[in-house]
């Protein structure tokens, strides 16, 4: 099955569905390892990663970069964190051009404005994108596609901005009407009230996406409840890969030797695992003269 169809696939199933973070090939490997069916290429994660902030310090093209490497690495399709697009509606529609000749499978853009700035750093001040110039952006993306199952998710940050439940409603149904595939409901509060309350208001037939990053005491039970379809789990490959840089680099540091630490970090084998050395070598026997 395609890609964009595994993805589609997800959204439209009868059961909550989870994607996991991924910020690059190595780590996108270790979650199609794993289990999951599908990757949620973080534009925190990423930006994060190559040690600049999530601000759309990285352009659009070294995003493009970063995840063909992740979606050349895996079976499992990725759904993009798009920021707002990357400017207007002609950015935005060519950002789906572009995805689609790399095979991404779908493209989650947030109505905000460009330069966006992190949810989670003074949310309540960040403008919101002009309702109906996000819906053109939403109309352009779609008519530009190609691939019907290419996924459009339009992220309302109302919520995070203070505004109303009645406006992010109000949002949703005019991004529904724009033509958009799925809505991810974002809230940076410590419980998932703000969901509850859009879930039980919400009369659309689109499937909903949420992201607790921030209220993940909450079971997945109850998302399954309210009918959420997907769950995202957004930047925790990140964040672990972080704490155990630091853990070791400071015990190599203090003990000024690399014997403590060989107990506690993956062998280089397992890394020549999964970068599947074992294939390079059985071409190497096949296309270089005289290997063996």
């Amino acid at each position: 099955m395609k890609k964009t169809a595994q993805l589609r696939k997800m959204f439209y199933s009868d059961s909550l569905e989870y994607l996991m973070e991924a910020h690059n090939g190595l780590s996108a490997k270790v979650v199609e390892e794993t289990g999951f069916k599908g990757i949620w290429a973080s534009g925190l994660s990423i930006s994060a990663s190559l040690g600049v902030r999530d601000n759309n310090e990285l352009s659009w093209t070294q995003v493009l970069d970063s995840i063909e490497y992740m979606n050349d690495a895996v079976s499992l399709p990725v759904l993009l964190d798009g920021d707002t697009g990357y400017g207007n509606f002609n950015n935005a529609r060519r950002l789906v051009q572009k995805l689609e000749q790399r095979g991404i499978a779908g493209v989650c853009i947030e109505d905000k404005l460009f330069p966006k700035t992190n949810s989670f750093i003074n949310g309540s001040v960040q403008p919101l994108a002009d309702k109906d110039e996000f819906c053109g952006k939403i109309k352009a993306m779609k008519d530009i596609q190609k691939d019907e199952d290419f996924m459009v998710v339009s992220r309302l940050e109302g919520f995070i901005a203070g505004r109303t439940k009645e406006e992010v409603l109000e949002r949703a149904a005019a991004y529904t009407e724009a033509g958009v595939d799925a809505l991810l409901v974002h809230s940076k509060k410590s419980d998932a009230s703000e969901i509850e309350a859009f879930m039980k208001e919400w009369k659309g037939n689109i499937p909903v996406v949420i992201v607790p990053t921030k209220y993940y005491g909450t079971p997945v039970s109850t998302f399954a409840d309210l009918g959420v379809s997907v769950v995202i789990w957004a930047n925790h490959n990140l964040r672990s890969s972080l704490s155990a840089m630091q853990h070791i680099c400071r015990k190599i540091f203090e003990e000024q030797s690399i014997k403590g630490a060989e107990r506690e970090i993956a062998s280089v084998d397992e890394i020549f695992r999964i970068q599947n050395m074992k294939e390079l070598k059985e071409a190497e026997r096949k296309y270089l003269p005289g290997s063996k």
